[in-house]
């Protein structure tokens, strides 16, 4: 740990794990085909209208975005050979939505974007923020159902 640096109870979630990674393509039927085949995955949730599918990698979902497809036109990179990753999803434990704004807010770190999005663990609220990098961060609690259980 860096000088000056302490892990305290001030973080408003306890990290679970990857939830998911969106990997950025320009063939679905070849990409399906190389993560059903050759890598096992099973498949997972399917978002035609944005050219996306999912491919359950263990307990983590791999997230397909065919950058060709309409839907998946505001992923393509700017640059022919840029990014290919999207975004990395980080899972939490449950969190109080307040204290996670106030939290980044007083880390100088703003949020791009809330959503409530299907992931490895089901349908839960994100923030979506940048590193200082430039890379994004969905930062994602765990799985709301409407009936209140958890």
């Amino acid at each position: 740990m860096r000088e000056g640096t302490s892990l305290t109870s001030s973080i408003p979630f306890s990290l679970v794990g990857i939830d998911h990674v969106v990997l950025l393509v320009d063939d679905m039927d070849k990409a399906l085909g190389f993560y059903h085949e050759v890598m096992g995955c099973r498949p997972g949730y399917s978002y035609p209208a944005l050219g996306m599918e999912q491919v359950w990698c263990g307990a983590s979902l791999i997230v397909l975005w065919d950058v060709t497809h309409h839907g998946g036109q505001k992923a393509r990179p700017p640059v022919a050979g840029g990014r290919n990753v999207d975004h990395i999803c980080i899972a939490t434990g449950p969190f109080e939505h307040e204290a996670l704004r106030a939290h980044l807010e007083s880390h100088g770190v703003a949020i791009h974007r809330e959503a409530m999005h299907g992931g490895a663990r089901g349908m839960g609220h994100s923030f979506y923020i940048y590193d200082p990098f430039g890379n994004m961060l969905e930062i994602k609690g765990p799985a709301e159902y409407p009936d209140g259980r958890a």
